[in-house]
């Protein structure tokens, strides 16, 4: 290590990241405690799109009700505070984080590796969201099947 680098103090993590881990924590509890509901996930993604500034609050509840439709048997629930639907097993498929978390220009709505949507060595597992057309819907409904199957 050059001695530059051995003088600079790591930044360490942002207080959004800090809140977003502390969230992540509040939720694992909750869920140790009890098995969550698919009923009281819900309530907890739908209290957490209340919580967004919009236009941010908008697409979410459009995600929201994209996902559920395509994807029933998801369970909604929080995920680092961000609207997020899993397998029954708990794994989280996709999520919705909104450009306010962590002071970003444009929300984003993704896929962890639970989501079936492998396509050969290389595919998309997030896309960035500034405003949904039905192209833009169809294209997510599309992909939100896809990674259930």
């Amino acid at each position: 290590m050059s001695p530059a680098k051995a003088t600079q103090k790591s930044q360490g993590f942002t207080a959004e990241e800090k809140a977003a881990m502390k969230e992540r924590a509040r939720e694992l509890k909750a869920e140790a405690r009890a098995k969550k509901s698919k009923a009281g996930g819900e309530a907890d993604v739908l209290a957490a799109i209340a919580a967004m500034k919009e236009p941010d609050r908008a697409l979410a509840k459009r995600i929201h009700a994209l996902v559920t439709a395509n994807a029933p048997d998801l369970v909604p629930k929080t995920w680092y505070g961000m609207p997020a639907y899993a397998r029954e097993d708990g794994k989280v498929v996709c999520f919705f984080r909104d450009a306010a978390k962590f002071k970003d220009r444009y929300a984003t709505f993704g896929f962890n590796d639970a989501a079936n949507l492998d396509d050969g060595a290389v595919w998309p597992v997030a896309f960035a969201l500034k405003e949904l057309t039905a192209k833009e819907e169809a294209k997510i409904g599309t992909l939100v099947k896809k990674a259930v199957r």
